[in-house]
């Protein structure tokens, strides 16, 4: 905490949040921590020195999650359908693109505002949106009200909670678990994928000795 409101690292905040708040939304980025950093910004905010001003960070959070689905709508747009042929890598999976197309079929235009409360799924759903070529006056009406709700009121929240002396006495601890939280998802797919390991590992020897016992059978 001293760090993020004494040290000179305060002037990277604004911009800091900024940035990855349009990686996540614009950029087909889905694996950072939107909540949770915007939540930790208006924490900041409430604080005595605090890094930001609130009434700054708002409105600047709000634009930057507005301008960055306009951005994956564009994408959309021009290169969209290339989209849906490319190849698993690390940060994208083409389960991805079918679960936000599924959350689209099912709750239509309000998926605009909707899927900004769901992980993976607001970084897709801009680009999904281009891709159909959704009516654009439609889309960026919807998208000005979850940009609001979304970015705005997440921010505005972590502020009113930052004031209330509990949170605010112990507020080194509580930036500490939403740094755990943000950071489990990960930690639950590192921790999936070495037991996917160790039972294959497991099972195959098994599975050896059944051919075996098979083939002596036969003989």
């Amino acid at each position: 905490m001293y760090l993020l409101t004494e040290s000179w690292l305060k002037n990277a905040v604004l911009p800091a949040i900024l940035i990855i708040v349009f990686i996540e939304t614009g950029l087909l980025f889905p694996i950072l921590p939107g909540d949770s950093l915007l939540f930790t910004g208006g924490l900041l905010a409430a604080q005595v020195n605090n890094p930001v001003n609130i009434w700054i960070l708002v409105p600047a959070v709000t634009f930057i999650a507005f301008a960055g689905d306009q951005t994956g709508y564009w994408i959309g747009r021009g290169i969209g359908p290339k989209i849906f042929h490319k190849e698993d890598t690390r940060f994208f999976k083409k389960h991805y693109v079918t679960e936000t197309h599924a959350f689209f079929e099912k709750h239509g235009p309000k998926t605009i505002i909707l899927a900004r409360f769901v992980p993976i799924v607001r970084t897709f759903m801009p680009v999904l949106a281009g891709v159909s070529k959704m009516n654009y006056r439609t889309f960026v009406a919807f998208d000005i009200i979850g940009a609001i709700l979304w970015a705005g009121g997440i921010t505005v929240l972590g502020y009113f909670l930052g004031n209330v002396a509990f949170i605010r006495d112990h507020v080194e601890a509580i930036f500490l678990g939403i740094v755990f939280v943000s950071i489990l998802p990960g930690i639950f797919a590192v921790a999936k994928k070495i037991l996917g390991r160790n039972s294959a590992t497991e099972t195959r020897p098994e599975s050896e000795l059944t051919v075996a016992a098979t083939s002596e059978s036969s003989h």
